[in-house]
């Protein structure tokens, strides 16, 4: 009966601490969502980031509003996301905020989205043109103009054309999946650009018109 009751209570315990580790785990899930009513620090970095790439109008104030969820809604639409209003780990990362996970996740997604982008611009272009598209993302996140991330930069509205024609989301060439890692780790060709364009299909008077660096492919690096 003694060793019955041991093994009893002994099971009651790890019960408990099983149920702990799952309320605590539930609550790191909980904190890494915000929806309409949420409040905070958090939510006001989400309306400030929203409103700076123009999916936002409102006043950023930290409380998620229906107006907060009608520009969450809006940028999910835009960048391929489920529409629901709901700012979870998808959209935290979209929007270059950390999910709760591990910094070494968090560099592994940067370089996944890196190599995607490089990738969908700059395939079939010469190496060196490759991480010279990457260099020019990574000056954008360094330059006050831009950004302070590679997920902000990316997301940016109209700033890349593979976001608008869905190319983003083709099989990436492992030549850009190098590049990506060798723009990380501090290679710029592009000789510090923060524009780059094809000259045979860019039709902009503006682009045209930045200060040219140098041509690498079928890319005009500019300042």
């Amino acid at each position: 009966m003694r060793v019955n009751r041991r093994r009893l209570i002994g099971a009651l315990a790890l019960l408990f601490i099983l149920n702990i580790a799952v309320i605590s785990l539930a609550q790191q899930v909980q904190a890494a969502t915000y929806r309409q009513g949420s409040s905070g620090e958090q939510v006001r970095i989400i309306q400030s980031k929203l409103k700076n790439w123009g999916y936002y109008d409102g006043t950023v104030d930290g409380v998620f509003g229906s107006q907060t969820t009608q520009a969450v809604k809006y940028f999910q639409r835009k960048n391929g996301l489920t529409a629901d209003g709901i700012v979870g780990p998808a959209t935290l990362r979209a929007l270059g905020m950390s999910d709760g996970g591990s910094s070494s996740t968090s560099q592994s997604a940067s370089l996944d989205l890196l190599a995607r982008v490089i990738s969908a611009e700059a395939r079939g272009e010469p190496y060196s043109g490759q991480v010279a598209v990457g260099a020019v993302i990574l000056n954008r996140v360094e330059h006050p103009s831009f950004p302070n991330t590679i997920a902000g930069v990316v997301y940016q509205p109209g700033a890349f054309t593979c976001m608008v024609d869905g190319q983003i989301d083709q099989p990436v060439a492992q030549s850009a999946v190098r590049a990506a890692q060798e723009a990380l780790n501090g290679a710029d060709p592009s000789g510090g650009a923060i524009y780059y364009f094809n000259p045979n299909t860019a039709t902009s008077a503006w682009i045209w018109s930045r200060p040219l660096i140098k041509v690498i492919g079928n890319h005009r690096f500019c300042s």
